[in-house]
Formats: C-alpha cells, sequence, structure tokens
C-alpha cells in the first residue's frame, strides 16, 4: 500500500528529494554522537588496582573503592587514578654513622601501599612521587637512628637477623679422674634483624598520609673504599686471633688428658708391680715354710739334702766341662760309695 502526503489546501506534497533527506537524517546523527560523548564522559570505569577519586571543582566528592563502571556529571566532575595495589620505591644509596663513629653506606628498597585514597589526595595530592619523597624521609631518618645506635660490627652481624655464636658445651668425663673437657661448638641464633629495628623505627608514622610501608628490605650494605680494607684486615685479624685461642685451648685440653693418661698408666703399672712384687714375696714364703716343714722332720731331712744335691750336681755340670770333684763326706759321693 502506497501512502500520499497532502497539503492543507488538498494539493499533493511533492516526493522528497535525496538532497532533502540527507539533510534531515544529519540532525539525528549529530544527537546521536553527542548523546554517545556526554554518556562516555560519564562512565568512571574502575580496576581491581585502582582507587578513583570523583572531584568536584577541584575537591573530592566520593571515592570509588570497588571495581565495576560508576557514573559522574560530565564538564562538572572529574576523575584522578590511585594505584591500589603493591609499589615498590627503590630508595637511593645513603651514607649514615654507626656509634663508634664508622661510616656505613646503606642501599635498600620500600615496599609499600596506598591504605586511605583520601587522605592519600588531601596530604600528598594523589601523586605517587610526593608519597616516594616522604617516604625516603621517614626511611632515611629511621636508619639513622638505628645503625647509630650500634657499632658497625653488630650492622653487619645483624643484616641477616642470624648471628653465630660459640657455646662452650662439656664433654663425656675422663674415667677415673673428676677433669671434664668442654669444648667450643658454634650455634647459629636468631637475633632482631636490622630491618626489623628500621621498621620499628618508622612505626606507622607514614600512616598520616593514607600509606603503609610494608617492609624496608637492605639490599646492599657496603663500606666506604677509603676504610674498607682497613675494616676487611681488622676482621680477618679478629678471626685469626679466635682461631688461634680456639687452637690453644684445644692443645691445653689434649696436653691435660695426656697428662691424665700417663699418670692413670702410671698407677695401675706401679699397682700391677706392687701386686707382682706381693706374690713373689708369697711364693718365697711358702717355698721356705715347705723347706722349713721338710727339715723339721727327720725322716724327710736326708731326702731333701739327697735332693738339693742332685741338683746342685746337675748345675754343675753345664757346659763341655763334666769333671765333678766330690768329698768323701759328700751325699752323692756316699752313694756313689755304696753307703746309702
Amino acid at each position: 500500500m502506497v501512502y500520499e502526503r497532502y497539503n492543507s489546501d488538498g494539493t499533493k506534497k511533492p516526493e522528497p528529494t535525496e538532497k532533502n533527506r540527507k539533510f534531515r537524517i544529519f540532525p539525528v546523527i549529530i544527537i546521536i554522537i553527542a548523546a554517545l560523548f556526554l554518556l562516555s564522559g560519564s562512565m568512571v570505569i574502575t580496576k581491581e588496582n585502582q582507587f578513583k577519586l570523583i572531584r568536584q571543582f577541584g575537591r573530592v566528592e566520593r571515592v570509588q573503592t570497588q571495581a565495576g563502571l560508576s557514573f559522574k556529571i560530565p564538564f562538572v566532575e572529574s576523575v584522578d587514578t590511585i594505584p591500589k595495589e603493591l609499589l615498590i620505591y627503590d630508595l637511593p644509596a645513603s651514607d649514615v654513622i654507626t656509634s663508634d663513629k664508622k661510616t656505613m653506606i646503606v642501599d635498600s628498597y620500600v615496599l609499600w601501599h596506598v591504605t586511605d585514597p583520601l587522605k592519600f589526595a588531601q596530604t600528598l595530592s594523589g601523586s605517587v612521587g610526593n608519597a616516594e619523597g616522604r617516604i625516603d624521609a621517614i626511611v632515611y631518618n629511621a636508619t639513622k637512628n638505628t645503625i647509630s645506635n650500634m657499632k658497625q660490627d653488630e650492622v653487619i652481624r645483624s643484616r641477616d637477623g642470624k648471628m653465630t655464636i660459640t657455646v662452650e658445651e662439656p664433654a663425656a668425663e675422663v674415667k677415673n679422674n673428676d677433669l671434664e673437657v668442654s669444648t667450643a661448638v658454634e650455634e647459629v641464633v636468631e637475633i632482631t634483624s636490622l630491618t626489623e629495628k628500621i621498621m620499628e623505627q618508622i612505626d606507622g608514622v607514614e600512616g598520616q598520609y593514607g600509606i603503609e610501608i610494608l617492609a624496608v628490605e637492605v639490599k646492599k650494605l657496603d663500606l666506604p673504599d677509603d676504610n674498607k680494607q682497613a675494616v676487611y684486615a681488622r676482621m680477618i685479624s679478629e678471626r685469626e686471633n679466635i682461631a688461634a685461642q680456639y687452637t690453644a685451648e684445644g692443645k691445653s685440653e689434649a696436653k691435660m688428658i695426656e697428662n691424665t693418661t700417663d699418670k692413670e698408666v702410671s698407677i695401675m703399672l706401679s699397682d700391677a708391680q706392687a701386686k707382682a712384687e706381693a706374690t713373689v714375696a708369697e711364693g718365697e714364703a711358702e717355698y721356705m715354710r715347705i723347706l722349713s716343714d721338710a727339715y723339721a722332720d727327720p725322716q724327710k731331712t736326708d731326702f731333701y739334702s739327697f735332693v738339693r744335691a742332685l741338683d746342685a750336681l746337675k748345675k754343675s755340670v753345664k757346659g763341655d766341662n763334666k769333671t765333678v770333684i766330690l768329698s768323701d763326706d759328700s751325699p752323692i759321693a756316699q752313694i756313689f760309695n755304696g753307703q746309702y
């Protein structure tokens, strides 16, 4: 079905030309573009790692903390973005002086994040650069206060939160003696690290800026070039002195053990010799008792005299000389003469 258009006087309207059609569509396109522009200008897209500050004429009206889509008034309200994720700030190396007036170079970095975006915007203008400037001053003061109360050796030992100490442990007792030998054993114990002491000095002072310092980590702890070699030489000398002390103590204890052992051996040999001499004495006494009993019995006296004479003869005929000269009253001569 075709519809025809007529004027108020009943005359038929002419058909629109192609030019007229384009002219009528153009305002519609302009309106659509303007609507899209206003819509895009009013949308606020907040990501997971962001805070959004909605400002009206420079004043913060509201803070968008949750991820998602929100809206603002175009041309009236503006949006600032503040990072929500964990940030790392590499501090410039700084010189600090220990309690024993030694200079050390500390190179560290800081882990931090924004906790209160409104306070962050009010105190630091929402600028990460401004925040890093504040962090630099806070951490430097904390590091200076910490190290200024420590000696250089303490600073070096406390860097990792561990320290090697020497513990005297008693060894097993030496038997038959009251001597106890102690041995030196190195033991690693946990101590308060340098970074923990620095964090104690900071003590949440950064909270006034809407930020939080989570950790201060020391990357490098060094000495100035002009006294580095002297310090290293002193540390080597101290270690050598400690080693020499351990060696001397070990030799002394070894000598004590050796002397104790020699003493015990001498005592044991003396006891054994005394027991042997007592046994020999007892044997000789028993031998003399047997002889005494034998010579006291008239019936056995001649027999034992004969046996002793045979023993004497046996001993005298040893070697190449087999000649024996006997007297007439000798018991052996009497046997040979048939007097027994």
